[in-house]
C-alpha cells in the first residue's frame, strides 16, 4: 500500500474532519483517515481526482497545501488550536516551546522564525488570539465564571486573563458578556 498524505488548510475542528470525509466519500476517493490538516489516502490521486477534490474542498473553505513551508505553518496552527480548543488539560496550554517540537519534529526556534516570517506575527501572539476566542466562547455560554475560565485556559490569574482580553478586544470580559452583538472570529482567521 502506497500511503499519500495531503495537507489541508483551514481544518480546525472535528466537524471539518467530517466535512472532508464527506467530500472524499462523495468523490469515491479511498482514504485511510482524516485528521486536522491532513488526509491520508490509500493511493495517489490522478490529475482529474485532484482537481475535483480541490474544487470541492474550496467550496467548504479548505485548500490543499503544496509547499512544505505552508504545510508546517498549518501544522503549527492546528497544534495551537488543538491545545486551546479541543482538550481539557490546562497545563498543556501555552507550553509551545515544549510541545511544538514534539508534535512537529523540529526545533522551536526554527518553527517560530518560519511562523513569524510567513504569518507576520509570533506563534505566541497566535496562541493569545486563540485563547481570547475561547474566552469569548466560554463567556457567551455562561457556564464558567472568569476564574474558572482563567484556570481552564492556564492563565496565572483572572486579572491576567482580563488584562489580556481588554488589550485584544478593547473591552473587559464583563463588558463583552453584557454586549448584545458580540464579535467572534473563525479559528482560522488569524
Amino acid at each position: 500500500m502506497n500511503i499519500t498524505t495531503l495537507h489541508i488548510k483551514g481544518m480546525v475542528c472535528p466537524r471539518c474532519i467530517m466535512a472532508v470525509e464527506g467530500v472524499l466519500s462523495k468523490l469515491k476517493i479511498d482514504y485511510i483517515n482524516v485528521i486536522l490538516g491532513e488526509i491520508h489516502l490509500v493511493n495517489p490521486l490522478d490529475e482529474e481526482q485532484e482537481k475535483k477534490l480541490e474544487a470541492e474542498l474550496v467550496t467548504l473553505g479548505f485548500e490543499i497545501l503544496s509547499s512544505r513551508k505552508s504545510q508546517l505553518i498549518e501544522k503549527i496552527k492546528n497544534a495551537v488550536i488543538q491545545m486551546v480548543h479541543h482538550q481539557n488539560n490546562p497545563e498543556k496550554i501555552g507550553r509551545l516551546s515544549d510541545q511544538l517540537p514534539i508534535i512537529i519534529g523540529q526545533s522551536y526556534s526554527s518553527l517560530s522564525t518560519l511562523f513569524s516570517e510567513l504569518e507576520g506575527q509570533t506563534i505566541e501572539k497566535y496562541l493569545i488570539l486563540q485563547k481570547i476566542e475561547k474566552v469569548k466562547e466560554l463567556l457567551i455560554y455562561e457556564e464558567l465564571n472568569i476564574s474558572e475560565i482563567a484556570y481552564k485556559l492556564n492563565y496565572s490569574s483572572s486579572q491576567h486573563l482580563s488584562r489580556q482580553f481588554k488589550d485584544i478586544t478593547g473591552m473587559t470580559p464583563s463588558s463583552f458578556k453584557k454586549a448584545k452583538h458580540v464579535s467572534r472570529r473563525s479559528l482560522n482567521d488569524f
